[in-house]
């Protein structure tokens, strides 16, 4: 086949998968055309090329197939050709001479693929995934956003990825999940990029995550997991109660390994009085408080500092518990998401109108972005009855500060 005439049947076939004439749903006659533009067939209109001649010979030898008719400009036979014309009656050879399987075949197998996986994975993202790829699917619509249907075997693989997942309860990293799913270290990594926009899509609270977030909201790690902690309390171990680390030592504090976190607990006479959770790493090594034990929350919290903070509730149901973020849409968003997922009762701290009024000359002006999540926010925590009154603030004013502008008295 010359190139020419694969080119330009692609094109064709791609228009009329696309159209609602393959879905015999089209209301008024529809003709898909290949138009000859500068654009689509650019060596056409050169002068001092030779395909001209060539791409003459390629269509009339198409036409004479019965797969296109030519429309040549102004009516002039043999000189310069408009557009192209789909033979509609006879799609099925136009397929067949370019061993290309009809999009409604793709949309079939996978339809029934759906239907066998949706048995396998009910989990919830994986359920409203495969709920949005089956009706859209059903509608005609692309869902290349997501998989190729051409590819049904990378489908599966997407779909095991999200289920595996959502079922996973052990931690582990990401090249340890990979062999556990696929039997290859890499193959997950090959696909991140879909997995964590359809946990983000599909997923509760996930939304605003990154892909390694996302990922460790399932125990499953790019690099060790670490939770920082400092200030006041005394650390003891279950394996040896009679190690104790004194957190009041270590100015900057300590790190934990996220599989550390449940053989570890504060002692419970430590004398803590507030537990504070601080969204950035600078303020949180800067931030000194008193009779406080303090946690870096790294913006969104994970499953393993989850696990901390429960532990701690349990331990320390009389402190008063704290967060301390950036007063901006993402900071409260970070600070509703943490209420939410620990079912703590967590107040902001150094989140309201005074810090934005006091340290003014560092606030910055909401973007357009900015501006139409706050409106989604008031919107959110005025129909829940919550407090809005910085909200509305930062709306009237049209400022934000980071966390990092806060000065320590």
């Amino acid at each position: 086949m010359a190139g020419y005439e694969a080119r330009i049947l692609k094109g064709i076939l791609d228009s009329y998968e696309r159209s609602l004439l393959s879905q015999g749903k089209n209301k008024v006659a529809v003709h898909i055309a290949f138009p000859f533009t500068r654009k689509n067939l650019p060596e056409y209109f050169n002068e001092s090329s030779l395909a001209y001649e060539e791409i003459h010979s390629c269509m009339k030898s198409l036409e004479d197939q019965g797969l296109v008719t030519i429309v040549w400009k102004n009516g002039k036979e043999d000189h310069i050709i408009e557009k192209v014309l789909l033979n509609e009656k006879n799609v099925d050879e136009v397929y067949a001479y370019m061993k290309r399987k009809p999009r409604a075949e793709y949309v079939k197998e996978h339809l029934q693929l759906l239907e066998e996986e949706k048995r396998k994975y009910p989990t919830p993202a994986a359920q409203g995934f495969l709920d949005y790829l089956k009706k859209w699917l059903t509608e005609g619509k692309s869902v290349k956003e997501f998989i190729d249907i051409e590819d049904p075997g990378q489908t599966r693989k997407i779909l095991k990825a999200v289920g595996e997942l959502e079922n996973n309860r052990e931690g582990c990293y990401i090249r340890e999940f990979s062999i556990r799913c696929f039997g290859n270290s890499k193959t997950f990594q090959s696909m991140l990029g879909v997995v964590g926009k359809i946990l983000a899509r599909f997923g509760e609270g996930l939304e605003d995550m990154d892909i390694y977030g996302i990922l460790a909201e399932y125990s499953v790690y790019h690099t060790p997991d670490y939770v920082y902690i400092k200030g006041k309390g005394e650390l003891i171990f279950e394996d040896d109660p009679d190690s104790v680390i004194n957190l009041s030592c270590l100015k900057q504090g300590i790190g934990l390994a996220g599989e550390d976190v449940g053989k570890v607990r504060i002692r419970k006479n430590s004398g803590i009085k507030k537990i504070l959770t601080i969204e950035n790493l600078t303020t949180f090594f800067r931030w000194q408080e008193k009779d406080s034990l303090m946690i870096y929350l790294g913006g969104y919290h994970n499953s393993v500092r989850r696990k901390l903070l429960e532990l701690l509730y349990q331990d320390f149901p009389k402190a008063e518990y704290l967060h301390f973020g950036d007063i901006d849409v993402g900071g409260f968003e970070i600070y509703r998401d943490l209420c939410r997922k620990t079912g703590i009762p967590f107040k902001t701290y150094h989140m309201g109108i005074e810090e934005l009024e006091k340290y003014e000359a560092y606030t910055q002006e909401l973007t357009g972005n900015d501006r139409k999540r706050l409106a989604a926010l008031i919107q959110k925590a005025e129909s829940e009855g919550k407090d809005i009154r910085v909200l509305l603030y930062m709306k009237e004013k049209g400022r934000k500060l980071e966390q990092e502008g806060i000065r320590q008295v």
